[in-house]
């Protein structure tokens, strides 16, 4: 199993990369998959009407998370990674008034985006809490093609065929022989010591079978670009978030503050977890605002590893701008292992799925550009982890705000106390990582739908009254 850093941090648009960035996917692949029947066999009269139903999760917080509109920019051609919003949204303003997609081959499809895509409340699908139906119906009512995807996390889907075979694989290239093929932290560290590498070497090498290494150091330059980015455009823009809730916006007004604060003896020993948390939520509220992020693993909790290796690379003694691929590498280790072996979705696991995994991936790779061993590496992934275990997913009106831009500033500073405690060890600890994964895993299974990102449970419900 290996699983590639550059599928565990996918530059895209917030709020949400199980709600947003998979359903884009989903309905672009959807027209793939149509276009091919067409080319192949058309129908009859070359005309068809395309609904798309969403199920669960997608169902009960898909406003919110502005899972429709995702929708209709994937119908429409656009992708996550590289959308023009300003463009998209002028193509979807023609669609209201046309109702028709671009045509395939020929046929028509037609297509209303405030009729056409169904919000199903009852019973999930049952492959996975983020469910959707595509259907392609011809003139006579007859359904012409039908596919179902899941958005699985972090961008990923899969259909319910590929579900049916190995959802761990989701993602990965199970057919690339890596020289470093571990599947658990176990196997992981017993490589490593055979190795005498890193797990950020380990990383490397099995990018290298796939791609040069300017293609692996541009890839992950990327992805830091992404992520800097992303902070600085978060302190310095105001105002309130949409979705209703009026959320202010925090980050800038809290970075003016720790500006001024700098050089003075007014600050306190403890101001280094509030550059943690002012960078986190720099980037979480870009996020909340439909903004350019990248799921670390997930949208919701794209705030953590940016502001652990800013806050490494802007505060912490001897920094070196050179290690930062080392950091991104070693985070996407434990990433994929989380992943393989249970979840980074908050629909299937609550947001110790998301920002747990966030946490557990910046404490590992904050350890390693702090010299750190693969032992103490994994010891801190397991602190940061195993302290976030049974945390509920309930976002306030099911958008990406409300506990979730603070929660990733929290979630940021645990994962610098988990790499500081397992610095001052030697590696050795009581609970593997493995074992945390597992119980993580069990804990997601148990908790009740209410609490894994269906707005039903917790601070969801439990609103102050206006």
């Amino acid at each position: 199993m290996f699983l590639s850093a550059f599928d565990i941090f996918k530059v895209g648009i917030g709020p949400s990369s199980s709600h947003t960035m998979g359903p884009m996917a989903a309905a672009g692949a959807f027209v793939a998959l149509l276009a091919e029947r067409v080319a192949r066999d058309p129908p009859p009269d070359s005309w068809l009407r395309i609904h798309v139903s969403l199920h669960g999760s997608l169902a009960f917080t898909g406003r919110g998370h502005a899972t429709d509109r995702a929708i209709v920019f994937g119908l429409l051609g656009h992708r996550a990674g590289d959308i023009d919003i300003d463009k998209a949204e002028a193509e979807v303003a023609v669609l209201r008034q046309s109702r028709h997609l671009p045509p395939l081959g020929g046929v028509t499809l037609v297509f209303d985006p405030l009729h056409h895509v169904f919000f199903d409340y009852g019973p999930a699908l049952p492959g996975h809490p983020n469910g959707m139906e595509f259907h392609a119906i011809d003139a006579e009512g007859t359904g012409y093609l039908s596919q179902i995807y899941y958005s699985i996390g972090g961008g990923f889907i899969v259909t319910a065929e590929e579900l049916g075979g190995d959802r761990a694989s989701a993602g990965d290239d199970a057919g690339t022989q890596v020289p470093f093929p571990f599947e658990n932290a176990a196997s992981m560290l017993r490589m490593a010591d055979e190795s005498g590498r890193s797990i950020a070497e380990m990383m490397e090498e099995n990018e290298r079978v796939a791609l040069s290494d300017a293609e692996v150091d541009a890839g992950l330059d990327t992805i830091w670009q992404a992520m800097n980015g992303c902070i600085e455009r978060g302190i310095s823009r105001r105002g309130e978030l949409p979705g209703g809730l009026r959320v202010k916006r925090r980050a800038s007004a809290l970075f003016e503050q720790l500006t001024c604060e700098q050089g003075s003896n007014s600050a306190q020993p403890h101001v280094y977890a509030d550059w943690l948390t002012v960078y986190a939520m720099a980037v979480n509220e870009e996020n909340a605002g439909g903004g350019r992020v990248v799921t670390a693993p997930t949208n919701g909790a794209a705030g953590v590893i940016p502001a652990v290796l800013r806050y490494y690379l802007d505060h912490c003694i001897g920094a070196k701008p050179g290690r930062i691929g080392e950091f991104l590498l070693t985070a996407a280790a434990i990433g994929g292992l989380i992943k393989a072996n249970a979840s980074i979705s908050g629909a299937d696991a609550g947001c110790q799925a998301e920002v747990g995994s966030a946490a557990a991936m910046a404490a590992a790779g904050l350890c390693a550009v702090l010299d750190g061993t693969p032992a103490q590496v994994e010891n801190a992934a397991e602190i940061a982890l195993e302290h976030h275990l049974g945390m509920t997913c309930d976002p306030v009106a099911g958008l990406v705000q409300v506990p979730c831009i603070e929660r990733n500033g929290i979630g940021a500073t645990k994962a610098v106390a988990a790499a500081s405690l397992a610095l001052r060890g030697d590696g050795t600890h009581f609970m593997p990582l493995d074992n945390c994964i597992e119980a993580m895993r069990e804990t997601g299974r148990e908790m009740s739908a209410k609490f894994k990102e269906t707005s039903l449970g917790g601070l969801a419900v439990n609103m102050p009254e206006c």
